[in-house]
């Protein structure tokens, strides 16, 4: 079993948010939704086989702990990653907490807490 998605949400309107940040920061790619989900608004990225999925939420509030972690492949990756959330007017949070593993936390344009981190070999 792989994991193939994850979800999180947003509130109605911040799809564009939302790619300018997914696409243009983190540089992942948007994917086409199936038609049938079109209509309940919302986009779905990738990055390598991992995939977030934003869906649409009324009465919308961002996960206070809840989020996706996401591994960084490239050497200098993450560092290049950070400097890019940074540049962008979203936090960066380095966190040593787990010896060996060097990871930062973020929030994405609507709040939602991400991690990601440098994959291990």
């Amino acid at each position: 079993m792989q994991l193939h998605h994850v979800q999180v949400s947003g509130p109605a309107g911040c799809e564009d948010a939302m790619r300018a940040f997914y696409v243009g920061v983190l540089g992942m790619t948007e994917i086409d939704k199936p038609e049938r989900l079109r209509a309940r608004g919302g986009a779905w990225f990738r990055a390598g086989s991992a995939e977030v999925h934003v869906g649409i939420e009324e009465g919308f509030a961002p996960a206070r702990k809840a989020h996706p972690g996401l591994a960084v492949t490239t050497p200098g990756g993450l560092d290049q990653l950070a400097d890019a959330v940074e540049a962008s007017g979203a936090p960066v949070a380095w966190d040593d907490a787990v010896p060996g593993l060097r990871r930062f936390h973020t929030r994405d344009p609507v709040g939602n807490p991400l991690e990601f981190q440098q994959a291990q070999e």
